[in-house]
């Protein structure tokens, strides 16, 4: 059943229904997800009840047009790089360039921080600015580790980096040359690679130097909970077996420290039955040591992957064989998970070593570390004997860890579980990751298409698991991508864009130029976070034409105004997909890049209005 009304009220409607999702979306009173779904529900009843018919007779708001943002190229797109970027943490296949920014000194540190935006903003001038993001992101997040900054401090920065940049050339994003194809199509010419390289350089300077000096300042710190659960800093206490053939044997202390065992303190060396306290310096490790070391969490899981001999020589032999007899049925190792067990007050384990203890033959798990608080702990880490509160770092499969979390013996810390690394994948991850963003940035294929097939490779060849591919996706990107396509299609079809657009030639002062395109710059920014940048620079362009033409002025200086614009996609996450690859990483809200989106709107317009007066002399 369907009524016929006016077409007014869709317009009314959609701009009222748009409006409210904003709100909503700022206030957070519900979760985001939750707005996002109940605003596509509005829509699917709306256009049910109340449909927006074209000359055919088809229904505009019909619910195949409402959900097919959901098949979005774009967000395709989106959630595939997604998979992508988490088979690469996974591998750890970018740890070799990470350690490149690896300083303990906070002023190089930010400089190389400072380094690594003004890269991304200059390449974006001369490429697909999103697969240089998603280089980009592991690389910030370990700086932000090693300043002690939390994400949500400067990801936010990366993005809008990029964006700012991609506004100076005409490859500079997909919204330049969708404005200079438009240019064409309505008989004008297009426009040349660099004919607002310098207006453009101009207004990215001044918004980088927002984003560098200001923006740190404004975004909140919002270190996820996982991470203040995880408390980096805490100390292990771990055995390391010296067995044939390890790169620690002949190693000598200097100052203090073993070289190759930087992050961590030796305890205690065992050696041939007797006990070597420290100071240890002129000794030299052997075959057959055994060292206890005390070592952060993220320390011990290094030396795991850098060093043979990090468990008992039985369980190492053991898991050769494992990975031999592995290897020979044709199939990939299983993934191991590293997590934090404590020990309950009540638990039965209390008082047994941890070799009684038998985590293994219980859970397959292999106790690597622990932790217990005021106490130095010196012997082997098989004797220790367990107390209450013990916290055991250990590594097992899903089904040991699931077992573990429904013991009454045992508490499996929320926000410490993380899958051990395959490193041996790195190289094959790191050739998908490169031909997919090669092939992408050469055109040979669309983005959305080299991204899932990238992300399928992935998937096939090990790097990850479809249990870590799903647990990269993120469902507030997917909802809210979703809606959002629905509700701009609803505003271009019921012309609630087209009239927020005529609406320029009314207002005071139209006749200036001046006044006219920065009133033009203004709105289109404000459009094109809410109806995605392509879509804004499609709807601005024949529009800001008619306009130069009415106030006898240069089109292209009127079509630069519209890439200018559109490229301001800062005010919302929706805005441009840089901004959504972020959002996860950075534990951002909605609200975030309102707060400090809208003043970098602001600033670029002000920057705007200058260029225009003494650039084009309007």
């Amino acid at each position: 059943m369907s009524f016929i009304i006016d077409p007014s009220y869709h317009l009314w409607f959609s701009i009222l229904l748009t409006f409210g999702a904003v709100i909503s979306f700022m206030k957070e009173k519900i979760s985001l997800e939750a707005t996002a779904v109940i605003t596509l529900a509005v829509l699917l009843l709306f256009g049910q009840f109340f449909p927006l018919l074209d000359a055919n007779g088809d229904n505009y708001l019909s619910a195949q047009n409402m959900l097919a943002g959901f098949a979005n190229p774009s967000l395709i797109a989106v959630l595939a790089l997604l998979v992508m970027g988490q088979g690469i943490l996974q591998t750890e296949a970018l740890r070799p360039v990470t350690k490149l920014f690896i300083t303990k000194n906070r002023v190089m540190g930010w400089i190389a921080l400072l380094g690594v935006l003004l890269f991304v903003a200059v390449a974006s001038a001369f490429m697909n600015n999103t697969p240089l993001v998603i280089i980009a992101i592991p690389l910030i997040q370990i700086m932000a580790s090693n300043l002690n900054i939390a994400y949500s401090r400067i990801m936010m920065l990366l993005s809008f980096a990029a964006i700012l940049g991609g506004m100076t050339t005409l490859v500079g994003s997909s919204t330049n040359l969708l404005v200079s194809s438009a240019m064409q199509d309505l008989g004008f010419d297009g426009l040349d690679f660099f004919s607002f390289f310098v207006p453009g350089s101009i207004l990215a300077a001044v918004g980088l130097f927002y984003v560098i000096v200001i923006m740190p300042r404004i975004l909140p710190d919002r270190s996820s909970f996982k991470s203040q659960l995880a408390e980096k800093n805490k100390e292990f206490i771990a055995e390391l077996d010296v067995i044939e053939g390890s790169r620690l044997i002949g190693m000598e202390c200097v100052d203090g420290k073993f070289p190759g065992l930087p992050d961590v303190k030796v305890r205690l060396i065992q050696r041939a039955g007797h006990m070597i306290l420290p100071p240890f310096e002129g000794y030299v490790i052997e075959q057959g040591d055994i060292l206890i070391l005390a070592a952060t969490r993220q320390a011990l899981t290094d030396i795991l992957s850098k060093y043979q001999g990090f468990l008992l020589e039985e369980q190492a032999d053991k898991d050769e064989d494992t990975a031999s007899s592995s290897d020979e049925g044709g199939e990939s190792a299983e993934i191991k998970t590293l997590c934090e067990v404590m020990v309950t007050p009540a638990s039965r384990l209390i008082d047994m070593s941890v070799d009684q203890a038998s985590l293994e033959a219980q859970y397959g798990a292999v106790v690597l570390g622990i932790q217990r608080r005021a106490k130095v702990v010196r012997r082997r880490l098989g004797r220790v004997r367990l107390e209450a509160g013990d916290v055991l770092l250990v590594v097992a499969d899903n089904p040991g860890i699931d077992a573990m979390v429904n013991s009454s013996d045992l508490i499996v810390l929320a926000g410490s579980i993380k899958d051990m690394p395959l490193k041996q994948k790195a190289p094959i991850a790191l050739g998908i990751f490169f031909a997919t963003i090669g092939s992408a940035a050469a055109g040979w294929v669309p983005i959305p298409t080299a991204a899932f097939v990238g992300a399928v490779a992935m998937l096939l060849t090990g790097c990850l698991n479809f249990r870590q591919a799903m647990r990269s996706l993120d469902r507030k990107i997917f909802f809210l991508v979703g809606s959002a396509l629905a509700l701009g299609s609803t505003l271009q079809v019921s012309g609630a864009a087209m009239m927020l657009a005529d609406s320029l030639t009314a207002l005071p002062y139209a006749d200036n130029p001046l006044v006219l395109a920065s009133f033009l710059f203004l709105i289109v920014a404000f459009c094109t976070n809410l109806l995605t940048n392509n879509a804004t620079a499609i709807l601005f362009t024949p529009i800001a034409l008619n306009m130069a033409a009415a106030v006898g002025v240069d089109p292209m200086i009127f079509a630069i105004t519209v890439i200018f614009g559109a490229n301001c996609s800062f005010a919302s996450p929706i805005g441009y997909q840089t901004n959504l690859l972020v959002m996860g990483p950075g534990n951002y809200k909605f609200a975030d890049f309102i707060k400090a989106g809208v003043p970098l709107v602001f600033v670029v317009w002000f920057a705007y209005i200058a260029v225009a007066k003494f650039y084009y002399g309007l």
